[in-house]
């Protein structure tokens, strides 16, 4: 399911870190009720909690190749798989660094950047000598890495040089650096992977967010074969290509509610499901020689991870205490395999475990180590009764001193989207409000993905409205709970929640008693007008769900926009926002801050000069988000609310 407008940021949706523990799935809290008064903690503690990335094994399988925010931006490290020493491969001071991996052969490295959160990302080398090289130096050039070819002598990539509309694919020779067009995409495909051996291309084609077309391109017969149904509208997305070459890989919901693995042989096009369960099937990746296969599924908002050989028999996961794995990576001599493991109160760590000797490496250690784990809060999934009786799944944070007897106020998350999902993991963010006294519901609203294809459709053309009624029954549902204060509760989101934020405070502005709008939507006019051009093969999808805005969609657009409706706000807001960000224009922030402000209404503004669609630095993370408990704390906790 496509989140098409995903946030730069650890905690609002870029890292991929989905530290994951699910302890009870129940329509009430029940959490433990023996309330405490925990230690306190501020945002520079937090903000000691480190981020690491990647995790490639190097091609002598001693070392991972990694990127981490301990510096406050992501640099590229090297870690000693023997003893976990960790060396600097790059110091920026600036830009994030983001590691893509090791160039075969070689202790150069390939890793991508942008430029302030531009997302115009290239593909550089990072050289013996300490010297970069960009090898995707078009201005406007967003490059993306595929993968290796077979023989380790090139690498496959994505860019849009010839057309910053749609994205070709190439072959980089290592060593002369130079690149040859392998596919020319005329005609807007999404451009998912490529075989190894450079035989074949699998395409997409959006028509929905969804529903969708998967082709496979043969680039030696230059013939391209579709392998969706045209007869059964669905879902396809790509798994990639088998390590032999000789089978594709994809998912689909067709005739299902939940995507399934499907297996396609290209010389016989005979197909069988490879794997299904009553959850989204998210992924599927076979190591280097094809002895071992790694399924991904994405249940009740946590990652549940699968490892089976070449028979098909499940391979048993190494024993790790108080922790859940929620990423694996194979060597390519598939006698290691790398391990993301974290929880709701820890973030994740980097992992080594050797299939022969079983042997199971710690390599990092990512919490701030002022930080009592016992003084944070645990996730746990629960669901209530929408207005129409639906249930909503949502993710939940109940502070440790919330009793009968100390009621606590209480925020209503949304996530980004449409068509994203709160999961449970760590967050620094969440983790800060929560040891400060607030309770959180992740509220997972109709339209979130994750929950079955019926489920993900019920917000098409209906954006601020039936899942706005969701965010309104969680409060309704926070204020259930005995130990909720019943009049102190907030709502706060980021991207399309932030749009969700403003579409409560304006459409609804007796509901909530504050709103937090990071880097969110408040003209859905100008944001649907002004996509990036490189947005243009999903384009038409992205219409069909929020409307088309050079059509009669105009008038629907301009009504669930809360900038034409800033007048209704009557509560304080506070809203932060990227100077750089692509998908959400700063004036977008800037007009509904000064529109709010007519109404003689509080409202907090900060902008990030050197930020695009969320926070990648963490000195704006800890302003940004210290703001938020300021601002909180004063209009959400201190005061006595006004009554509507």
């Amino acid at each position: 399911m496509t989140d098409f407008f995903p946030l730069h940021s650890s905690v609002l949706a870029k890292s991929g870190l989905l530290a994951l523990l699910i302890l009870s799935a129940c329509k009430q809290d029940k959490t433990a009720t023996t309330a405490r008064d925990p230690k306190q903690y501020t945002i520079e503690q937090f903000y000691k909690t480190k981020s690491t990335g990647a995790g490639v094994f190097s091609p002598d399988e001693q070392k991972l190749l990694v990127h981490s925010n301990e510096t406050g931006i992501f640099n590229l490290y090297e870690i000693n798989i023997a003893d976990g020493a960790k060396k600097a491969l790059t110091q920026s001071t600036t830009e994030s660094i983001f590691a893509i991996n090791y160039v075969p052969g070689s202790r150069e490295v390939l890793y991508s950047s942008d430029k302030g959160g531009n997302e115009i990302d290239h593909i550089y080398l990072l050289k013996a000598d300490g010297s970069s090289q960009d090898l995707t130096p078009g201005e406007k050039e967003v490059s993306g890495f595929s993968d290796w070819a077979k023989d380790k002598k090139s690498f496959f990539y994505t860019s849009n040089k010839r057309d910053e509309r749609f994205f070709d694919l190439y072959q980089m020779e290592v060593g002369t650096w130079k690149s040859t067009l392998l596919y020319e995409n005329k005609d807007g495909y999404g451009t998912d992977a490529i075989s190894r051996y450079g035989d074949w291309v699998a395409l997409s084609k959006s028509i929905t967010t969804s529903e969708n077309q998967l082709f496979l391109y043969d680039l030696k017969t230059r013939q391209l074969k579709e392998i969706s149904d045209p007869a059964q509208a669905g879902k396809y997305n790509t798994s990639g290509f088998s390590a032999d070459g000789k089978t594709f890989f994809y998912t689909s919901d067709v005739g299902k509610e939940f995507a399934y693995l499907m297996q396609y042989d290209l010389a016989t096009a005979d197909r069988k499901t490879a794997y299904e369960t009553n959850w989204d099937v998210m992924f599927a990746d076979q190591s280097e020689n094809g002895k071992y296969q790694v399924i991904g599924i994405n249940e009740d908002g946590k990652n549940k991870l699968i490892i089976r050989d070449a028979n098909g028999k499940d391979v048993a996961f190494p024993a790790i205490p108080d922790g859940d794995v929620t990423a694996v990576k194979i060597a390519p001599s598939e006698k290691m395999m790398r391990l993301s493991v974290g929880t709701s109160k820890s973030p994740n760590d980097l992992y080594v475990y050797n299939f022969e000797t079983k042997e199971l490496k710690r390599l990092t250690n990512n919490a701030s180590p002022e930080i009592n784990p016992d003084d944070l809060a645990t996730a746990t999934v629960v669901r209530y009764k929408s207005f129409d009786g639906l249930d909503i799944p949502a993710i939940y944070f109940k502070p440790l001193n919330a009793s009968a007897t100390n009621k606590v106020p209480a925020l209503v998350w949304v996530h980004g989207g449409p068509g994203g999902q709160s999961r449970v993991g760590y967050s620094s963010f969440i983790q800060y409000l929560v040891n400060h006294g607030y309770a959180v519901l992740m509220v997972n609203n109709r339209g979130s993905s994750g929950y079955g294809k019926s489920f993900y459709k019920m917000d098409d053309q209906n954006h601020g409205e039936k899942d706005l009624q969701d965010c309104i029954y969680g409060k309704k549902y926070l204020q259930s709970l005995e130990y909720i204060d019943k009049e102190r509760i907030g709502i706060i989101g980021g991207s399309y929640g932030g749009y969700m934020t403003m579409a409560a405070m304006t459409f609804t502005p007796n509901e909530f008693q504050t709103g937090v709008n990071i880097f969110g939507v408040t003209n859905w006019l100008r944001t649907l007008n002004s996509i990036p051009p490189y947005w243009e093969s999903f384009r038409k999808a992205l219409y069909a769900e929020m409307g088309n805005p050079t059509t009669a969609d105009s008038v629907r657009l301009h009504r669930i926009s809360p900038l034409f409706h800033a007048k209704s706000v009557k509560n304080p807001i506070m809203v932060l926002q990227g100077a750089n960000d692509p998908r959400v224009l700063q004036i977008e922030s800037d007009e509904i801050v000064e529109a709010v402000k007519k109404n003689n209404v509080p409202v907090e503004y900060l902008v990030f000069p050197d930020e695009g669609h969320g926070f990648v630095k963490k000195e704006n993370e800890m302003k940004g988000y210290s703001g938020v408990l300021a601002f909180l704390d004063k209009y959400l906790k201190a005061p006595a609310p006004v009554k509507q």
